[in-house]
């Protein structure tokens, strides 16, 4: 992983490269930001699992290719670009349990993913770049993108490493509940995750505050 120093030091060179390109963070380090995190999340609409947030600070001098919107990628492409972006890039994870989207609403929890995201990073920069309407309480500047993470190289960054983080932890999960699928479908509605739900009621990892989840506990 690349220096604070070695990043707001270097200037991104204008490369042609597969996927997505740097074009939006150039503009503002032209302008005089020193240093643009991209933050993403996934897993607002699982049923059970928690949201997972990341924020990268990616290297000018080595963006790494094939830079695009996770869900656009295959398990397999997702992978070895997240490796490469932990190579070359700065990165922050952040986690909202389903207990803290039952309590906080899966909006509040999923700004609270983000600021810990930002939070964990091993730099401050002086502007985030967040995908979606909502922009969280971070100490810096911030700008929200809808659909970011299709249109901004940080972003999609970003988007990747949270669904690769993600699927590794339902994964895991997945080996101590089988019954529920979660290697998967990643928490998420299935057909068979509902059958499940219904067959063997909700779990700690459930989001009781989600109407399957509630109706399972509560028939």
């Amino acid at each position: 992983m690349a220096s604070c120093a070695a990043i707001s030091g270097k200037r991104p060179e204008a490369v042609a490269r597969p996927g997505l390109d740097f074009a939006l963070e150039r503009s503002l380090l032209a302008g005089g930001h020193r240093l643009i995190a991209g933050l993403d999340e996934v897993g607002r609409g699982p049923l059970a699992g928690p949201v997972v947030a990341a924020a990268v600070v990616l290297d000018p001098a080595r963006i790494p290719e094939g830079l695009a919107d996770s869900k656009a990628l295959s398990a397999n492409r997702r992978e070895r670009i997240a490796a490469a972006i932990l190579e070359s890039a700065h990165v922050g994870i952040g986690t909202a349990s389903p207990a803290s989207i039952d309590r906080l609403n899966i909006r509040g929890a999923t700004l609270r993913a983000l600021c810990r995201a930002l939070a964990a990073l091993p730099c401050r920069p002086d502007l985030a770049l967040v995908d979606g309407r909502d922009v969280p309480d971070f100490p810096c500047a911030a700008r929200a993108i809808v659909r970011g993470d299709a249109s901004v190289a940080s972003i999609a960054a970003a988007s990747i490493v949270a669904k690769v983080v993600r699927d590794r932890m339902m994964a895991r999960l997945g080996a101590h509940l089988p019954a529920f699928g979660f290697e998967r479908n990643a928490g998420y509605p299935t057909a068979s995750h509902r059958a499940a739900l219904r067959a063997a009621g909700p779990t700690s990892f459930h989001r009781l505050s989600f109407a399957p989840c509630r109706e399972a506990r509560d028939p």
